[in-house]
């Protein structure tokens, strides 16, 4: 679901019918700042980190970012330090502010559960991350772009409040180097673990897209406790097509029979599962129920309701679009720094625009999804494909692989409303993602109607039940 589109508005209006709302946790330390420095509307973020366990530290967040009332001019948004080996205290605990803060809300006012989604290939926040969802009392998490081997380990020594590390992916690292990331809950809040006691171990459940992947997980991460399968007309992140990859005639990959998961076989591995990508409507959620999952996950339908963190100017652009058939979701092979198709809706305004894209001057200056390499001297180097191309090459970077990639962190951020102006006034354009589905969300706009809340995507999914 993005950068802060499933926000704790959103989460908390689905749990609040009984069930799953789930938040994304992927940047959410740079969109409470940004919130703070917007003038916090409705007082949320300070009411949230009112409840933060070490409340002298919440004060020092909202006395360093909060601006009282809404900027007249448009300034740039305040930049943490960027994730390295060692990280900065200061980064690691709004990180775990920022997530307790969104999990806190979603929760806020009902007794139902609540999850957070995140990246395997935002390896590097995920322990504080976790932390701080924890700390709120988050009942699942669902994991996926990557395969989350580490997590839950990592899990179950949180409830304690105990030292976790992370063993990062390094290019060109051998089998005997160890490059990981530690995490202290103790040391990076002291008299934690006296003040709030063990905490609640969450549910956990990866995202796969393959009965191998499923089989993996079982044997080598640990405890689990599902698994949600995705398809590839999914939003977000695809996993890459078995095999040697193939274009169709819009660029765009080639998924065959190979790629479908075994139904049969995940059953017969005796975990509850969910599916995901292409079930958001009543008779593909009867299927699913009738194949055996426990449910469904669906994002395209709640990305665009009211109660989503999308940009309301890119909400009503697209739903427009919906509505007169002239919509387009484009699989993108490269747009990711990650590798992995990315799902791209095509839209005016939006960096979806080849000539917005090719005006847009490369900046890295959040770098979630840089790829960690080890250089000639064995230290970790850091470097984006969406970064400048001369920087990207002084790292040791190949030409092609920058050809076409896009910065997620900025323009997914920018389609939740928090564009980032830089000094010399250029503010980031957005970049929608969405599921293939997105097409047919006009069954949720009848006749004049032009939007639509998270209860009306509910009642539209449990027709048939």
């Amino acid at each position: 679901m993005g950068v802060a589109i499933s926000n704790w508005q959103l989460a908390n209006a689905v749990s609040r019918t009984g069930q799953l709302g789930v938040i994304s946790g992927t940047g959410v330390a740079m969109i409470m700042i940004a919130r703070l420095m917007d003038g916090d509307a409705g007082g949320h973020m300070r009411r949230a980190l009112a409840h933060f366990p070490i409340p002298e530290l919440a004060q020092r967040v909202i006395k360093k970012y909060y601006v009282p009332q809404a900027r007249q001019e448009r300034l740039p948004y305040k930049r943490l330090p960027m994730w390295t080996l060692k990280p900065s205290l200061e980064l690691v605990q709004i990180t775990v502010m920022a997530n307790f803060v969104e999990v806190w809300l979603a929760k806020e006012g009902h007794s139902n559960p609540v999850g957070i989604n995140l990246l395997e290939k935002v390896q590097m926040p995920n322990m504080a991350s976790l932390y701080g969802a924890m700390l709120a009392g988050v009942d699942y998490v669902i994991m996926g772009a990557g395969v989350p081997l580490q997590i839950s380990p990592i899990l179950e020594h949180l409830t304690h409040h105990e030292d976790v590390s992370y063993r990062l992916d390094v290019l060109d690292a051998s089998p005997d180097d160890d490059f990981s990331l530690t995490f202290s809950p103790t040391l990076s809040f002291p008299k934690i673990a006296e003040t709030v006691g063990d905490l609640k171990r969450p549910f956990f459940l990866p995202i796969i897209s393959s009965v191998i992947l499923a089989q993996a997980l079982i044997k080598r991460a640990g405890h689990i406790d599902g698994f949600v399968i995705e398809t590839s007309i999914a939003g977000g992140h695809n996993a890459p097509p078995r095999g040697q990859l193939q274009l169709n005639e819009q660029g765009e990959p080639i998924y065959g029979d190979r790629d479908v998961v075994d139904l049969a076989k995940i059953r017969a591995l005796g975990y509850p599962f969910w599916l995901a990508g292409g079930y958001g409507t009543p008779e593909r959620f009867q299927d699913a129920i009738d194949e055996g999952a426990a449910g469904i996950q669906v994002g395209t339908a709640f990305a665009f309701c009211d109660e989503s963190g999308m940009a309301a100017a890119e909400k009503q652009r697209v739903l427009a679009g919906v509505k007169n058939h002239t919509i387009r979701v484009r699989t993108d092979p490269v747009a990711s720094p990650t590798g992995f198709p990315f799902k791209v809706v095509q839209v005016e305004g939006t960096l979806s625009d080849p000539e917005l894209y090719e005006s847009r001057v490369r900046l890295c200056d959040v770098g979630y999804l840089r790829h960690l390499y080890k250089t000639p001297e064995g230290t970790l180097g850091y470097r984006c494909p969406a970064e400048p191309i001369d920087q990207y090459m002084n790292k040791a970077g190949a030409l092609n692989d920058t050809v076409g990639r896009m910065c997620l962190c900025n323009n997914l951020g920018a389609a939740a409303g928090f564009p980032q102006q830089r000094s010399d006034g250029y503010i980031e354009p957005a970049l929608v993602t969405s599921g293939d589905e997105l097409v047919h969300l006009d069954v949720l706009l009848p006749d004049s109607k032009t939007h639509y809340s998270a209860a009306n995507v509910i009642d539209f999914l449990l027709t048939l039940f």
